[in-house]
């Protein structure tokens, strides 16, 4: 596709605010959910300032050459759930959440040094397009449930029942995301230049501009099925994050070298994991932004960039960071590559950390609403995933095979767990399809 903004070019001042904000709309559900899902107190606001400094780390590692956001990881979250069910006390398992980063920081630095000396070339021959594209599709693919899930949030379930029972609450909750969905569709499409850079902001300004309609009125009426915004949460704001680090100190004195140990279990095989995810999510950004991100910067520096990011990221946050598929699908779907929109985004997440209203109005949200805006991000995803694969001659058995294997055992669920660990279903099936693809391969070399 062509850019509108490359990775060097600086919009206007007041453009890249209003650009980064965009980009806080589409990785802030994500970042914010961890730490809620995680619980045992710990801060959405300083999951988000950890998030800002991770991506500026980041984007001093690569140099400010890739365009790509950092936000809490949900590839993580067994991990973090052993660190707290393992700890004397809570604070001990902050201290453990921070040990554990470190532990997965590592590992991406021990492979960052094995790629600086060893090159690229063998990820190349390892994962080429008929592996990495069904493997980028199927991270679009994998999404798609929740996006589903958010747009119909209000939406009657049954057991034994297929698919999702139209009540009122449902109906009124998928016309907003339905608004937001056409909304952006209709700016990127149709849109002048500044309505097709900042779609995200007009869709969920015009979705919760509707959820509002209809919680105004559902409040004045009483009929709950119409109130799809609780604004009760500004009654309780806090002004100042929760840093992980200052619950840990107190903590420290509880550890033991058997604590450790099963926080080195639990995150350092997920490391590996995720940095089959680090791989694909690149290819798929050097596609967008034609440029091989894995050569120039290089991936030893996106992996150390990822690595001592998601270090920095769960020293105040407590959530150890990775690259996000909906910073890619924002920098898709918007033509903005510049790395200073990327940068404004990291700073304004550090700023509104501490901008109690400012975080809380966000997280009031309708996930309905969000559910519009993820069919498109990880709708773009998948079709980003599609488009390397048009480069492979499916009518080869060989590739048939491989490209099967992925979108087939990926879609299937294939989620592995091993002891301690999950291998997702995308980290299983990019696995299986790698080892297929060396197994046909071997016909090509023999003949």
């Amino acid at each position: 596709m062509k850019l509108i903004y490359g990775i060097k070019d600086k919009p206007k001042f007041g453009a890249i605010i209003v650009f980064a904000f965009q980009q806080l709309l589409a990785i802030l559900a994500a970042t914010i959910a961890v730490p809620a899902i995680i619980g045992n107190g710990m801060s959405q606001s300083a999951a988000l300032f950890g998030a800002g400094v991770g991506t500026i780390v980041y984007l001093l590692f690569t140099k400010f050459s890739s365009p790509v956001f950092l936000g809490s990881s949900f590839a993580f979250i067994g991990s973090m759930f052993a660190a707290f069910a393992g700890a004397a006390s809570a604070s001990a398992g902050y201290a453990g959440l921070i040990i554990g980063a470190i532990f997965a920081g590592l590992v991406y630095v021990v492979i960052a040094v094995i790629v600086k000396f060893a090159g690229v070339k063998w990820i190349d021959k390892l994962m080429p397009a008929v592996v990495i594209g069904p493997t980028v599709a199927l991270i679009g693919l994998s999404l798609a449930g929740n996006a589903v899930g958010d747009a119909f949030k209000r939406a009657a379930t049954e057991e034994g029942v297929t698919g999702y029972i139209m009540n009122t609450a449902g109906w009124v909750g998928f016309i907003c995301a339905l608004v937001t969905l056409f909304t952006i569709v209709i700016c990127s499409v149709y849109g002048k230049k500044t309505a097709k850079l900042i779609p995200f902001i007009i869709g969920i300004a015009a979705g919760y501009l509707v959820a509002t309609i209809f919680t105004l009125i559902g409040m004045k009426t009483g009929n709950d099925a119409l109130i799809i915004i609780d604004w009760s949460a500004f009654s309780d704001m806090k002004w100042v994050p929760d840093f992980s680090f200052l619950e840990a100190a107190k903590g420290l004195k509880e550890i033991d070298g058997t604590y450790i140990a099963t926080i080195a279990v639990a995150y350092s095989p997920v490391a590996f994991v995720v940095f089959a995810e680090h791989i694909a999510d690149h290819k798929n950004l050097s596609s967008i932004v034609d440029k091989d991100l894995l050569e120039e910067p290089g991936l030893h520096r996106t992996l150390l960039g990822d690595g001592i990011g998601s270090i920095a990221g769960a020293f105040f946050g407590g959530c150890p960071n990775t690259t996000y598929g909906e910073s890619i699908g924002c920098v898709a779907i918007t033509g903005n590559a510049s790395v200073v929109t990327i940068l404004a985004t990291a700073v304004i997440c550090i700023i509104a950390s501490f901008f109690a209203p400012f975080v809380t109005l966000l997280s009031t949200i309708p996930s309905v609403v969000m559910g519009g805006v993820c069919i498109t991000l990880y709708g773009f995803i998948a079709v980003s995933g599609l488009k390397m694969i048009q480069a492979v001659d499916l009518n080869e058995n060989k590739n048939l095979f491989v490209v099967a294997t992925i979108l087939i055992t990926g879609i299937g669920g294939m989620t592995l767990n091993i002891g301690k660990v999950t291998l997702t279903e995308i980290a299983a099936s990019l696995i299986l399809g790698i080892i297929t693809n060396l197994i046909v391969s071997r016909k090509k070399s023999e003949s």
